[in-house]
């Protein structure tokens, strides 16, 4: 079958399939115009002499009609397939042939006997049906010649055979416009074929399409999935890792209240710092969660830069000597309109971030004005950022040169909490770098147009007074319970610790409580939320209450926000806690 398609110069299977159909759509509706056309002929041509020959020449175009018509339905019926397409070629060879034959045979029917003018109507029929069947049968080229071989041997032979030499030249003529014919068939069957390869290569340029989509949802889906699993994993390894570092801390701050000889004071000095490290690690943790769960509070208002610019320098600046390197911090007098809170955490992470990865040299932060706005910049002639990473380094936990995972390098959260923020603020980070000559961070913030009234005060630290108040503790971890007794007890409170929301209600039955200090997640099913709300519909309304949370999981952080009651995050250090009793306690 494919050799009889190459002897027919014929295009590959389906391309042929899609021209046939559509060759044979073309035949029924050219059923019809034969009649009237047949009518024409027949009035003008019949004299007496011709009327058996023009009336079977007649019947003979319509038999052969209807057999066109009988095979195109049979063959769309569902016949045609790619096993038989080439069968049905050759069929149409046959068919389109011998009908050639029938309509030049109305030559040898009417010639004999026929006027000038019936000689012109012979010519005209046989030459516009042979327009039409090139029209119709072109899209499959053998088809078409089989119909025009025929058809001009059959009219050549009988202008041949007349006596008059005038029919020679007809019959020339004859040649010249089926060859032409051919030429143009041969145009319009190209144009049809590369139609129906062109669609066909949408489709498969479509179904590519659909794969690549379908493999690019199957690895977002799975991307999310590993997402969620890991936010889940973190959520419950930062909770489990909250637990104990809180009671540590609380302990600890115990203990430093207890008389120690120097050497234990250095023990406990350094205790400390290893729980404050891994109390920024968790807090880093905290942040990026937070802003994962869209739970990030923006509060704008005017503020000055520079006195953000000398807390860095307070703080940050022993961490750069400690490295051997310079930290400089340009004076600035711009006003910017923005979260005070929020760019002194994009810019404490960014500092840092740029003294981690800088080994010699220094760290320089200034600022410039673009307009109506400030462009806040940390230089550093650090290891540098190659340029297929400058993007990827504002993704969670993508660090770069910590092969090692040193600890001190951070989590690799920074740049992302710093990038998640400034999407929060509708303001714009780049980032651009030299690999090992180093990178400068810039961020834009908007110029206050309000007067500045006053710049945040600086934190004070206050003597811690006694409270004279009883607190109800609850919590399900016995660390923690121990650790809040012994340190509200410091603090000259009566406390009961209790671990469910029973025993709450057993302990406020005897007496209610001034004020309630209840972890977020209990045990099942219930909360703190819900733990307060029940103690509070047993003892008063408005009894004062703060919520403490381990939970980073964005859903959960939302849930406890909803609760519009106080909320603090483990490990709490001594001095919030006090600070946010003193608070929810009336001053």
């Amino acid at each position: 079958m494919t050799r009889q398609r190459h002897i027919l110069r014929l295009p590959d299977e389906r391309v042929l399939l899609e021209l046939l159909r559509l060759l044979l759509g073309n035949v029924a509706p050219s059923l019809l115009p034969i009649f009237p056309l047949l009518a024409v002929v027949l009035w003008m041509m019949d004299n007496g002499s011709n009327t058996l020959g023009l009336w079977l020449w007649a019947t003979l175009v319509v038999v052969s009609r209807l057999v066109h018509v009988f095979h195109a339905r049979y063959a769309l019926g569902g016949d045609l397939t790619g096993a038989t397409v080439t069968r049905h070629v050759w069929v149409l060879i046959a068919i389109n042939g011998l009908d050639g034959a029938i309509w030049a045979g109305l030559a040898w029917a009417g010639l004999n006997s026929a006027t000038v003018v019936g000689t012109a109507l012979v010519m005209a029929v046989i030459a516009g049906v042979t327009a039409n069947a090139m029209a119709v049968t072109c899209v499959v080229m053998p088809v078409f010649v089989a119909f025009a071989t025929c058809a001009l041997a059959c009219l050549g032979l009988k202008l041949w055979l007349m006596p008059d030499p005038a029919y020679m030249a007809m019959a020339l003529i004859s040649a010249v416009y089926v060859a032409t014919l051919t030429a143009q068939g041969r145009n319009g069957a190209k144009v049809a074929t590369d139609a129906i390869n062109l669609r066909f290569e949408n489709l498969a340029l479509i179904e590519r399409l659909r794969i690549e989509t379908d493999k690019a949802q199957a690895a977002h889906r799975k991307a999310e999935h590993a997402s969620q699993a890991k936010t889940r994993f973190l959520a419950a390894a930062s909770h489990d890792l909250r637990q104990p570092i809180h009671a540590q801390g609380l302990f600890l701050e115990v203990l430093s209240r207890s008389p120690l000889s120097a050497e234990q004071q250095d023990i406990l000095a350094n205790a400390r710092a290893t729980a404050e490290t891994a109390t920024g690690m968790l807090g880093t943790l905290l942040d990026f969660s937070r802003i994962d769960a869209g739970v990030v509070d923006v509060r704008r208002s005017p503020f000055h830069l520079q006195p953000l610019l000398n807390k860095m320098d307070r703080e940050l600046a022993p961490q750069a000597v400690a490295r051997g390197l310079v930290l400089r911090l340009r004076e600035t007098h711009a006003a910017i309109d923005s979260d005070p809170v929020l760019v002194e955490m994009m810019l404490r992470n960014l500092v840092s971030n740029a003294i981690r990865y800088t080994v010699r040299g220094g760290v320089l932060v200034g600022c410039r004005k673009r307009g109506d706005d400030t462009v806040l910049e940390v230089w550093d002639t650090g290891i540098g950022i190659e340029p297929d990473q400058l993007k990827a380094v504002f993704r969670e936990f993508h660090q770069l040169g910590n092969p090692e995972r040193d600890r001190e390098k951070g989590l690799g959260l920074g740049l992302a909490i710093v990038d998640g923020l400034a999407r929060a603020l509708g303001h714009e980070l780049s980032v651009r770098s030299i690999p090992g000559r180093g990178s400068v961070f810039r961020l834009r913030l908007p110029n206050a147009h309000a007067t500045v009234v006053s710049d945040p005060p600086q934190a004070v630290v206050r003597a811690v007074r006694r409270l004279d108040v009883h607190v109800l503790v609850i919590d399900d971890d016995a660390a923690v319970r121990h650790g809040m007794q012994h340190l509200l007890q410091s603090w000259g409170c009566d406390c009961t610790a209790v671990e469910s929301v029973d025993q709450a209600l057993a302990a406020t039955a005897q007496r209610c409580p001034d004020l309630i200090i209840s972890d977020y997640r209990l045990r099942d099913p219930d909360t703190g939320a819900q733990a307060i709300a029940t103690v509070r519909a047993h003892c008063c309304q408005q009894l004062p209450a703060l919520l403490i949370t381990g939970d980073t999981a964005p859903e959960r952080l939302r849930e406890a926000l909803a609760s519009n009651i106080p909320l603090l995050h483990k490990p709490v250090s001594p001095a919030q806690l006090y600070e946010q009793m003193v608070h929810v306690l009336g001053g």
